[in-house]
């Protein structure tokens, strides 16, 4: 298993997010809601395989959405700022995550927050192969967020709605997403603060293969805080994972599928052009990873 070099943090603790006005739908959404922003937030119907859209859906294990790269063969680490939607369903303007890319997925709904998490070829969504990944959140380095103008909506709690703060890891091969009801915990248990530490360490949770299941589950303890004690990253013991909260009322599916029978060999994005090198301050890390630090 790899292993995060100690030597980089996340700059985003402690900071409030500033940079988004938590009242937006996709149709009220302006085009760009960050200066600078690649994609746009007026994403349309439909779905389009070359789409620039920066809106995300946490819905259901068979309607979830994941950020990842708008070129084919890229690094998390050099797109942070520029990563599109890809998404299980049409209907959002984004891009589709082909059939057979989703190996394993875990949807659960809990009191403060949606998650998702689960294992897949994520090279099918432009993700280099043995890419490790590394985190993309609501503030980011800037405070727009990572992707830079990314928006994250989601009907798990009722009425479609933006969801302000969440937190995501994806690799090659693995990803997690929590997305937190708007409350006065949202930004503990969906905190960016923890940058090296990855899907497993910040997201305890089922993230098998095989499964594709939804649930209903208790809130988990908020990342870092073990008893009366926070774990700051960087000092030289790393605590283990906080334990998998409990879940019930699950119900589960043979597999899941865009509903439009894309393929892999159909999903690359036609547009050609160079991958940018971002510099933002905060840098990748493997979402598998429990730092030796």
């Amino acid at each position: 298993m790899p292993h995060a070099s100690s030597t980089f943090s996340s700059l985003a603790l402690g900071h409030a997010h500033a940079g988004h006005i938590a009242a937006y739908t996709p149709q009220n959404a302006p085009y760009q809601t960050q200066p600078g922003q690649s994609g746009y937030n007026q994403c349309g119907t439909g779905y389009n395989q070359s789409s620039e859209c920066q809106n995300v859906y946490l819905n259901t294990v068979q309607d979830f959405c994941l950020w990842a790269p708008p070129y084919p063969g890229s690094t998390i680490g050099d797109t942070e700022q520029v990563e599109v939607a890809w998404c299980m369903q049409s209907g959002y303007g984004t891009r589709l995550i082909p059939d057979g890319t989703i190996t394993g997925a875990h949807l659960v709904v809990t009191p403060d927050y949606v998650q998702v998490t689960g294992v897949g070829n994520l090279t099918n969504l432009n993700i280099l192969e043995n890419d490790q990944g590394g985190e993309l959140g609501y503030y980011g380095a800037t405070g727009g967020g990572y992707p830079l103008g990314g928006l994250v909506f989601s009907s798990a709690f009722g009425q479609l709605q933006q969801i302000e703060t969440w937190t995501s890891f994806i690799s090659y091969d693995l990803f997690c997403f929590r997305a937190c009801r708007p409350s006065v915990n949202a930004s503990t248990l969906c905190q960016d603060t923890y940058s090296v530490m990855g899907c497993e360490w910040n997201m305890p949770a089922n993230y098998s293969a095989g499964t594709f299941e939804q649930c209903v589950g208790d809130s988990g303890q908020p990342m870092g805080i073990y008893g009366t004690s926070t774990f700051s990253q960087g000092q030289p013991a790393t605590p283990p994972p906080l334990p998998i909260p409990s879940s019930s009322s699950c119900t589960f599916y043979n597999t899941i599928s865009n509903g439009q029978g894309l393929l892999p060999s159909e999903a690359a994005s036609t547009r050609v052009t160079e991958v940018p090198i971002t510099s933002g301050a905060e840098t990748s890390f493997p979402p598998r990873a429990l730092a030796e630090l």
